[in-house]
């Protein structure tokens, strides 16, 4: 496989965690976590991109490679974006955008979304999906769910339950509905350098702003984003709230 290289991007600012990237999981910050999986992966470069002075501090007593980025960026994606351009990757460079509250992500999954993107050179943007089995993840807004063709490129995301079954009327008190093989989005991206450059420069589309869904900014201008099912079981470990935190803590004082 091409090299490719991996992004954290890691903001202090969180309306429900504030300073989440430091935050102790097993005695070490949640990002150190994060970034010790991306180093387990086969990327050429792990760069941790942040806003702040004491990610950074963080970052660089671990031995990580990191950037002070501008505070102003809209998103993770334009704190990549920096990134790549300071590193001067050329346009058609893999970059593997790994979110930097993600501890419990396994590194096979990184090679894979990176593997995916090289091997579909039509698609934008490579990224990871797992099957929906139960009524609460479907009918959570937090999971997003993606359907695609039968080649595997999205057709669509979104945070209510896709494609709509409308015989099971969504009613948790039904059996769960089998025939409509419900995905679950897995926020693993892996990008051409180029495109990275060029989806910065457009303007946040409406289906974006309605679902507040950055990947449908890309879908709205036409990009092809390939949808691979993970290779391996992803535990689902996003830190977005306490009880997120906890429960982290738990799973991870198991694994180690």
């Amino acid at each position: 496989m091409t090299e490719f290289h991996v992004v954290i991007p890691a903001r202090f600012a969180s309306t429900r965690l504030p300073g989440k990237p430091l935050l102790t999981l097993a005695g070490r910050p949640m990002l150190a976590h994060v970034y010790d999986r991306a180093c387990d992966s086969g990327a050429g470069r792990v760069i941790i991109a942040t806003d702040d002075a004491r990610i950074l501090e963080m970052a660089h007593s671990i031995g990580a490679e990191a950037l002070l980025t501008r505070a102003d960026h809209a998103s993770g994606t334009d704190r990549i974006q920096e990134v790549a351009a300071f590193a001067g990757w050329a346009d058609e460079v893999c970059v593997v955008n790994v979110q930097g509250d993600e501890p419990l992500l396994p590194a096979e999954l990184i090679n894979q979304v990176a593997a995916n993107l090289e091997a579909h050179p039509e698609a934008s943007i490579a990224t990871l999906a797992e099957p929906i089995t139960d009524w609460a993840t479907l009918l959570n807004p937090n999971a997003v769910k993606v359907v695609c063709d039968e080649q595997g490129v999205a057709l669509y995301f979104s945070r209510s339950p896709i494609p709509w079954d409308r015989n099971s009327a969504m009613n948790p008190e039904f059996p769960f509905p089998k025939k409509a093989d419900y995905l679950r989005h897995i926020g693993l991206y892996a990008y051409r350098t180029g495109f990275l450059h060029e989806f910065v420069r457009r303007i946040p589309a409406r289906l974006e702003q309605v679902e507040c869904l950055e990947q449908l900014r890309a879908l709205a201008a036409g990009a092809r984003i390939h949808v691979a099912p993970a290779a391996v079981p992803f535990p689902v470990g996003g830190v977005d709230t306490p009880e997120d935190l906890l429960r982290v803590r738990r799973l991870l004082g198991e694994m180690l």
